[in-house]
């Protein structure tokens, strides 16, 4: 997109111009490098995370994944999504037949603000969308303290 305002440099010596060429160049030679029939989208699931009044509330898109093949864990502050998707498809008519695979595993972590209680995290899958909710913990009985700012004298 060409701007009105007039510039500095001509446009084959602009500086910002020379890094969207490349930047675009990158970003077309990744898409050319990956293989063929590579689930990039299941290496890394869609996930969001909710703030609510009791802790955090992170919902991870996997379609086609099953129950029994999702790994969800805690350890400290780290949180821990992984598992396996596997589907056949088989479509049989008359003179031909159509055989589609879709497999992958992935794996997705993060680093969460605080260490919940691993015996109170829940995980629900429902329709491909897994929920995970994390309680924050009872805060400490133990308020902040004080402490006086003095004068150097």
């Amino acid at each position: 997109m060409k701007s009105v305002l007039p510039s500095l440099w001509n446009e084959s010596d602009s500086p910002v111009i020379s890094l969207q060429k490349e930047m675009d160049r990158l970003f077309q030679d990744f898409g050319r490098r990956l293989p063929a029939g590579t689930l990039f989208a299941m290496t890394f699931p869609a996930i969001d995370v909710d703030e609510t009044e009791t802790g955090l509330e992170l919902t991870a898109e996997l379609p086609g994944v099953a129950e029994k093949d999702i790994d969800v864990s805690v350890a400290d502050k780290l949180l821990t999504i992984k598992g396996e998707k596997s589907a056949e498809k088989t479509v049989s008519e008359k003179d031909r037949q159509i055989r589609e695979r879709s497999f992958g595993s992935f794996r997705r972590e993060m680093v969460l603000p605080f260490a919940p209680e691993p015996g109170a995290v829940e995980a629900l899958m429902d329709n491909g969308v897994l929920t995970v909710v994390l309680p924050r913990p009872a805060e400490s009985a133990e308020q902040p303290k004080k402490i006086e700012v003095k004068c150097k004298a």
